[in-house]
């Protein structure tokens, strides 16, 4: 792929480990300089710190990607400091696992405000900038349990299915100006989230998937690659299913 993010600004949320690093380091490759958002700040510290060692540029920064407030301030440091951002992964949120009427309404609040309103209030954020020039890529991550349905995942699942409508609606809305807007529902990837909250062997959960493996960090980042590259602007409103076969649906 050609590598043509040379120039531009990319913010990842959540990019302190996981998908979020990955995807970080990967377009940090590809020479766009990156904003490492993560409610962890040391975690931050150390993605940012991979990617200079790497020669890339990036800026940790610690926040609620929730916050807006939070997202106002730290916006600003990172047009300071890195200019202004043409790309934005919302990739930031939480998916704990809880029985439909065991899951406390408070939580369903946490999980809406985390996974759905986050990175509506990110987008508007940097939305702005990247119509007046002409060019942006927004892409989201929401979950393979959008398109199958997961047990015990009703509040992630209409999370994730929310952020999912939402990228299609603002896909139409703002197809005509140079902003695209994307899905990558990751199927089951080796994070240390997954081992933290699946309450499965994830070993014998891997045998029973059309490849014989969990899915990699790295494979989310270069679906996120090609969605941020030039190559992907007639690309938009789409779901790049990366899964290892486990979804084969169109949606």
């Amino acid at each position: 792929m050609t590598r043509s993010l040379n120039g531009k600004v990319a913010v990842v949320t959540g990019a302190g480990s996981g998908i979020g690093r990955a995807i970080a380091i990967r377009l940090a490759e590809d020479k766009a300089g990156i904003a490492v958002w993560d409610i962890n700040g040391e975690a931050a510290k150390e993605t940012a710190a991979m990617i200079r060692e790497q020669g890339g540029t990036a800026l940790a920064q610690t926040l609620d990607c929730s916050d807006k407030d939070a997202i106002s301030r730290e916006a600003e440091i990172t047009r300071r400091e890195l200019g202004t951002p043409a790309i934005l992964v919302n990739n930031a949120g939480i998916g704990p696992f809880r029985k439909f009427l065991e899951t406390d309404d408070d939580l369903f609040d946490q999980i809406i405000r985390i996974n759905q309103r986050g990175p509506w209030l990110m987008t508007k954020e940097f939305l702005p900038a990247m119509l007046e020039a002409g060019w942006g890529r927004v892409i989201n991550i929401t979950s393979s349990s959008v398109q199958s349905g997961s047990p015990a995942q009703s509040a992630y699942v209409s999370s994730k299915g929310g952020l999912l409508g939402m990228t299609k609606a603002l896909a139409l809305e703002f197809a005509a100006s140079g902003v695209t807007f994307n899905v990558i529902p990751p199927g089951a990837i080796d994070t240390p989230m997954l081992r933290k909250e699946v309450p499965i062997d994830m070993e014998v959960y891997a045998r029973t998937l059309p490849m014989k493996r969990l899915g990699k960090p790295e494979d989310i980042a270069g679906a996120a690659a090609y969605l941020a590259s030039e190559e992907a602007g007639y690309v938009t409103g789409q779901t790049i299913s990366t899964n290892g076969g486990r979804y084969m649906g169109s949606h």
